[in-house]
């Protein structure tokens, strides 16, 4: 894998393929005790790659229990993000008649000229059950070809249903390749949310 495709992907817009999310409850429950502004993880933390030879793939969730657990800029650049994005993701997902989407940040990068992807054959499958996209909201102009040529990038916010869980084995497919590697990545987050709750404790209570 070229180290300088992911450098210079890391400082564009996007990043990749992607997973979970709780239930409206999980979720709500989240967003209430889980602080803002403590988390200090990278992307490159938790997010997970794979590659078929003519594309690499990147896959992060937008799931705010995982995002606030990223680095205060990080969190604020994907929430603006998908704040720009917030009236074509609320479409898909109404016409898909989903009332809480899970959010994916979905890259793809050509490894070599002309490279073909497929945008619906990115899977995920939790709890044993196979989701499969019910929207994409795409970010890159080059999306709509479906084709990239060598170091190029197409980046797409994917909507799934709900009843994802990002605190679980989660398994994520493309044309018959699949990755588990999202249990390393649960692990980090679930380290990472008790010092964040750690930290704002300590600031409360100096």
């Amino acid at each position: 894998m070229n180290g300088a495709v992911w450098r210079s992907a890391g400082q564009a817009v996007g990043f990749a393929v992607a997973l979970l999310t709780a239930g409206p409850a999980d979720r709500l429950a989240a967003q209430d005790t889980l602080p803002i502004g403590y988390g200090t993880l990278k992307r490159d933390d938790i997010v997970v790659r794979f590659a078929t030879g003519q594309i690499e793939i990147q896959i992060l969730p937008l799931d705010e229990q995982v995002i606030r657990l990223l680095a205060s800029d990080t969190y604020r650049s994907l929430r603006d993000l998908i704040k720009n994005k917030q009236t074509e993701i609320d479409d898909q997902a109404q016409r898909a008649g989903v009332r809480h989407p899970t959010l994916v940040l979905v890259t793809f990068f050509g490894d070599v000229p002309q490279a073909r992807f497929v945008p619906e054959d990115v899977n995920l499958t939790s709890r044993g059950r196979l989701f499969r996209p019910v929207g994409i909201v795409p970010l890159s102009p080059v999306w709509g070809s479906q084709q990239l040529e060598a170091h190029e990038q197409a980046v797409a916010i994917y909507v799934f249903e709900e009843g994802i869980s990002f605190r679980e084995q989660l398994t994520m497919s493309y044309e018959g390749m699949t990755s588990d590697s999202w249990s390393r990545a649960a692990r980090v987050l679930d380290q990472e949310r008790a010092r964040v709750l750690a930290r704002a404790q300590a600031k409360q209570n100096p």
